[in-house]
């Protein structure tokens, strides 16, 4: 059988690829402390498992429309003005099927063959290939520790040319757990939008992000009222802020006039997302299931702290601390190994998985491993025990 070129081209996902040889291990007897996925150990609040209880009473659970239930896309709309300072209108939002199809879709409304998009390194490495998978050109622009890890609006404008058609950001990002300064996310957008471009803000781990440094919660691109902001689309999940990881729900936040382009595209890609998530989706937005999720965020952060300490404790320095997400981006340079034989021993002599950063990009690949911190206390006390021992770095 032929495989296209568009598939032969993917490079695999690497976290995936570590999660792969993790069970592999476990089912020859060892115990592996995984810290190389994102997935909150939390799971839902308890409304929301109820929700779906009741929901599987035996009623059809039919499609619904193609982008969502309107009772959800008016909560999520209202969840932005509450939370996150954006007045936002209920017939901008598309529920999806995950994030992933969220960005999935954004890149078949914007991107064209040849289009050349933006977007920084390191970064989310299916971002990239949602792009490649239109027939994109994506421009990996090198970013540092003194930018906190994310493009800035000099780089944007420095590197746009006549191919340049969008640029593609998350904040905070995944694998850094950092964020972009709120007012330069604003300058930027509003730079890409004067230049008849689009941006697509990833705002899946917004809510997981500290409060700004005058205390007031973390804003929403969407927050700003500029004529930039007003075309830019800001995409978001239920995955990691609710815990709904395997329940495939996200949403979408776009221009009026990319509304019924992408129904059309959800009715020919997938229909609509799944209806029981979406009923059980309703109860993240009960005052009960906002404290779990606000309490589980304030767990976020203690632990960070424990696996901050416990890297510098053993000799592997966290260059930029996070701020948001539940990620550290790590630098291994020191031990003398690359980040991919640092990962690949780690997995096999300490047993613990971690990800290098070839999964995120080119510049720095060899340098850095993304460690989750999604895992329980227990999990990441013994797992910064192993890698002590396996460093031979024990305090």
């Amino acid at each position: 059988m032929k495989i296209s070129r568009r598939a032969e081209g993917i490079a695999p996902f690497y976290a995936m690829e570590f999660a792969k040889k993790a069970a592999e291990l476990e089912a020859q007897g060892h115990a592996v402390v995984r810290l190389n996925i994102g997935e909150p150990d939390f799971g839902p609040p308890p409304a929301v498992l109820a929700a779906a209880r009741e929901a599987s009473d035996g009623r059809p659970l039919a499609y619904t429309g193609a982008i969502g239930l309107p009772e959800l896309r008016t909560a999520i709309a209202e969840f932005y003005g509450q939370h996150f300072g954006a007045s936002v209108d209920p017939s901008r939002v598309a529920v999806t099927s995950g994030a992933s199809a969220a960005l999935l879709m954004a890149c078949a409304a914007l991107v064209d063959p040849d289009d050349e998009v933006l977007i920084g390194d390191p970064s989310y490495p299916c971002n990239r290939q949602f792009a490649h998978a239109f027939g994109a050109r994506v421009t990996l622009l090198p970013t540092t520790p003194a930018s906190r890890f994310q493009l800035t609006s000099a780089e944007v404008d420095a590197a746009w040319n006549a191919d340049t058609r969008g640029v593609i950001v998350a904040t905070p990002s995944n694998p850094t757990g950092t964020s972009m300064p709120h007012d330069e996310l604003v300058t930027m957008c509003d730079l890409v939008a004067d230049r008849g471009g689009w941006s697509i803000v990833d705002e899946i781990y917004l809510g997981l992000s500290d409060p700004e440094p005058d205390g007031r919660p973390p804003r929403s691109i969407l927050a700003a009222d500029t004529p930039g902001v007003a075309e830019t689309v800001v995409i978001n999940s239920f995955s990691k802020y609710f815990g709904m990881t395997g329940w495939r729900l996200g949403w979408c936040i776009v221009p009026d006039d990319m509304v019924p382009v992408l129904e059309r595209l959800a009715q020919n890609f997938y229909v609509c997302p799944p209806t029981p998530s979406q009923h059980a989706a309703l109860a993240c937005f009960t005052p009960e299931s906002l404290a779990v999720a606000e309490r589980n965020r304030r767990e976020f952060v203690r632990r960070r702290t424990l696996v901050v300490d416990g890297l510098a404790a053993i000799g592997l320095d966290v260059p930029v601390i996070p701020d948001g997400a539940f990620y550290v981006y790590l630098d291994v340079s020191a031990t003398g190994m690359t980040s991919a034989e640092f990962c690949d021993r780690a997995l096999a002599e300490a047993h613990v998985a971690m990800t290098p950063g070839k999964d995120f990009g080119v510049d720095g690949a060899d340098r850095y491993v993304r460690l989750s911190y999604a895992a329980s206390t227990d999990d990441l006390t013994l797992a910064i025990d192993r890698l002590a021992t396996f460093l031979g770095t024990r305090p």
